[in-house]
């Protein structure tokens, strides 16, 4: 009997009627009835009630969905110091409002007192603040984030570690996934055990960002060592639970061998595949290269164009300048100059240095070569006016060459030195070019040696070229013939036949450098292999007259005449030679 009237008396107090609301609501016959109780309870100041009206409008339980009204009411509830109201106002606050509209899908009226913006990152921190002092574990955790990596006005490193260090003590794993942000967002990334330790226990507490996170750390050996296999298996765990990320990464390290198994690119195809519908554009980009190059499933150019294309719209720079490859050959889609062109562009304006190389030498030919479809005129001096490097280039090059607009060397000058100390590096080779010829600029032999030496520290072949014919004539600074000796070696690296028969003539004797005449003839016989019509007349001179210690008749014959088939008549005296012997 105690029992019996114990239940009946909670039934007519606040606490039982909330709960009999919030058993109607989960049932769906009763779900009305639930929320019009919760409503009363609501206007009669429960603010327990306010916020599970709050959350009936915002998920639509027992009522239409309203987000306006579940703001309106979530709101209340906070003021009122509800902590998990405050922390849903901080989560809120942080993203844009219910329905993604941004701040003006609200009616005016239906913001709250004191919310201005939306989202507002600082009035989230006060949210999460208020509930994180009402010991609510995942507003300490989140507080804690906020303090480490939210707005400068906001940032506090050492409370930052504070709070999450207490939401991590309370047994939640995303303090202990804060703490290990809080750190790493002061240190290099891994350095501190404390935070390795610390995405280590939200890792394993399922937390599929953390579980991110240790892949990277383990990926990139930062703070543990480097483990492809440990990364790939985090990396796999936070895949499944939908991080995007994660799927992009997992994807490509399943593209190549590693300690804890082969490369299995069915399976990376699939988490890529994942990755790129979700909007990674490397993602995408790794699976065009993948049908490109014909290791795919099922591989076929159009999807090599697609994926790329989606990879491109996302503004991967490498991806544009594959479509532009793919529409010059016509692979997976029709032959298209033009479309190549435009998106050769692309990726020159999204910094691809060949991409730049490539687009100056279309604008070249597009001068020398009359098409039957000229290629597209575009004008690069509005970017180049606001201040994008790679435009301001391709706008010197257009106006040196007439390409699109009259030849004004002057202003060529001047958009070019621009672009040179903007770090575009062909405009710095272009540059140095032009101030030692006096092209649209007073000549100075020493401004141009210092930047096409620039540009050939940054591995320009033809820079390397004109800079190491500086320094053997010793024009713009003092003679320097070891020095031009590196310059040509990273040339010829790079299989310019020019520095090839440079080394030659260099290793060759006459130069401040010991003589080494096997080098020489190495150096003359791959730049002759090479078509190089000087280095073949001195690869058949050498062999000939033994000067490298070894004679070869017959290669030496092979050799003249292949020097004399590109018409250079000075290999006619040693073939005669050759010949009378």
């Amino acid at each position: 009997m105690y029992k019996l009237l114990s239940r009946w008396r909670e039934g007519f107090s606040a606490q039982g009627r909330l709960q009999r609301a919030m058993g109607w609501l989960e049932h769906e016959g009763r779900a009305p009835q639930g929320f019009a109780l919760l409503g009363r309870l609501a206007q009669e100041g429960m603010v327990a009630a306010q916020y599970q009206v709050a959350r009936a409008y915002l998920e639509g339980w027992g009522a239409p969905r309203s987000p306006a009204e579940g703001v309106r009411w979530m709101h209340r509830a906070a003021t009122a110091n509800h902590a998990e109201a405050c922390f849903a106002m901080a989560l809120m606050l942080l993203v844009d409002p219910p329905d993604g509209k941004g701040a003006d899908g609200l009616l005016p009226a239906s913001l709250p007192a004191g919310i201005e913006l939306w989202p507002d990152p600082v009035a989230a921190t006060g949210w999460a603040q208020r509930a994180a002092s009402l010991g609510l574990p995942d507003a300490q955790a989140l507080y804690g984030y906020l303090l480490a990596c939210g707005p400068d006005s906001v940032r506090d490193p050492e409370a930052a570690r504070q709070w999450c260090a207490r939401a991590a003590q309370a047994g939640c794993p995303q303090g202990d996934l804060g703490l290990a942000v809080a750190h790493l967002a002061a240190e290099v990334p891994g350095t501190d055990p404390d935070a390795v330790a610390a995405l280590n226990r939200a890792a394993q507490g399922g937390l599929p960002t953390a579980q991110y996170m240790l892949g990277l750390l383990h990926e990139r050996g930062w703070g543990t060592a480097r483990d492809t296999g440990q990364a790939a298996l985090w990396y796999g765990r936070a895949a499944e639970q939908g991080v995007r990320p994660a799927q992009a990464r997992y994807g490509a390290l399943l593209l190549h061998d590693r300690a804890d198994g082969p490369r299995n690119l069915l399976m990376a195809e699939t988490w890529l595949r994942r990755a790129a519908l979700g909007g990674d554009r490397e993602a995408a980009a790794l699976l065009g290269d993948l049908h490109a190059r014909g290791e795919a499933a099922i591989p076929a150019d159009h999807e090599a164009v697609a994926w790329y294309r989606m990879a491109a719209g996302h503004g991967h720079a490498l991806a544009c300048r594959m479509l532009a490859v793919l529409y010059q050959q016509g692979r997976g889609v029709a032959a298209d100059p033009d479309l190549a062109r435009a998106w050769l562009e692309r990726a020159a304006e999204l910094g691809d240095v060949t991409a730049m190389s490539d687009l100056a030498a279309t604008l070249l030919a597009g001068r020398a070569e009359q098409a039957a479809t000229p290629p597209a005129r575009v004008d690069f001096e509005p970017a180049a006016q606001a201040g994008d490097p790679v435009a301001m280039f391709n706008l010197a090059v257009s106006l040196h060459e007439g390409v699109g607009r009259p030849v004004d060397r002057v202003a060529a000058a001047m958009w070019m030195e621009r672009a040179a100390r903007a770090g575009v590096v062909n405009a710095a080779y272009w540059h140095g070019r032009m101030l030692l010829e006096g092209d649209g600029v007073a000549t100075d032999s020493a401004q141009a040696r210092q930047w096409l030496e620039q540009a050939a520290t940054l591995g320009l072949p033809e820079a390397c070229l004109a800079a190491a014919q500086l320094r053997l004539e010793g024009q713009g600074g003092p003679r320097d013939h070891a020095g031009a000796l590196a310059l040509y070696h990273k040339a010829a690296a790079a299989g310019r036949a020019e520095a090839m028969f440079s080394l030659g003539a260099l290793y060759g004797g006459g130069h401040d450098i010991p003589p080494d005449r096997a080098q020489a003839l190495r150096w003359f016989l791959q730049a002759a292999e090479a078509g190089h019509a000087l280095a073949q007349m001195m690869a058949g001179r050498y062999l000939a007259r033994g000067l490298a210690g070894r004679v070869d008749v017959s290669q030496a014959r092979h050799w003249l005449e292949h020097a004399l088939a590109q018409g250079l008549e000075a290999a006619r005296a040693d073939y005669a030679q050759l010949a009378g012997g």
